[in-house]
């Protein structure tokens, strides 16, 4: 099995070789911009991990895993635009809007979603798209949540802003890798604790959300949880 640094590093890879859509002309320099900023590339080393231990090959898994982060930076790229969180650094250096002007963030956005999807439509079936199309707008209602101060459940607006993203991290890895539907379910619990157990430990960090509403013992207590249950269902799948 490989580690989190080579599976990253197949990731940065693939990335850096990924061809943009032509039609995009100059826009995509801002789209590459936003790709190239950096990051842990935490989702498509879990799709990657996942594939692996299905008994997949990276370069199988490669478009899938490449989709979720490209859908991911589109998240990134919009949630810093003024009319949202209004954010002009990402990861201490301009944002893409404060690079390149609002519209073209927007564009950029938009352009990182549809080169996602067809990423993930190079697949012989619809599955890896649909996972992905799904979980994006999970994401999506979950940012509308956050915005309008919908945060009375904590748990259900993670589940949507941050969870969704980390379950088809894992999803999408099933489906690219042939794992029969009817084994997928402790695969899919894990996944679904991952992202969980990423947003308490984030929230800690930042000392916000669960830090905010459980306190830091309270918040460790929850993380701890949900990692038990992950490897709870690690085993099962295995």
């Amino acid at each position: 099995m490989r580690g989190p640094e080579e599976l990253r590093g197949l990731v940065e890879d693939y990335l850096a070789d990924l061809v943009l859509t032509p039609e995009l002309g100059g826009l995509s320099q801002a789209v590459r911009y936003a790709l190239d900023g950096g990051g842990k590339r935490v989702r498509p080393v879990i799709c990657l991990a996942t594939g692996e231990a299905a008994g997949s090959e990276p370069r199988v898994i490669l478009p899938a895993a490449a989709a979720l982060e490209l859908v991911h930076t589109f998240s990134l790229v919009h949630d810093d635009l003024p009319a949202l969180d209004n954010d002009e650094l990402r990861r201490d250096r301009p944002s893409t809007w404060a690079q390149f002007g609002e519209a073209n963030a927007i564009l950029a956005g938009d352009a990182l979603a549809v080169e996602a999807f067809r990423l993930a439509l190079a697949y012989s079936g619809p599955e890896v798209a649909r996972e992905l199309a799904q979980a994006t707008q999970g994401m999506i209602g979950g940012q509308y949540l956050d915005i309008h101060g919908e945060t009375h459940d904590l748990a259900a607006l993670h589940r949507l802003k941050t969870g969704c993203l980390f379950a088809a991290s894992v999803g999408c890895a099933l489906w690219a890798a042939g794992v029969p539907e009817a084994e997928q379910a402790p695969w899919r619990a894990f996944g679904d604790e991952l992202g969980l157990l990423f947003q308490i430990v984030d929230d800690i960090l930042d000392e916000d959300g669960y830090f905010i509403s459980h306190g830091l013992q309270g918040a460790r207590a929850l993380a701890n949880e949900a990692a038990d249950r992950a490897t709870g269902h690690e085993a099962d799948a295995a």
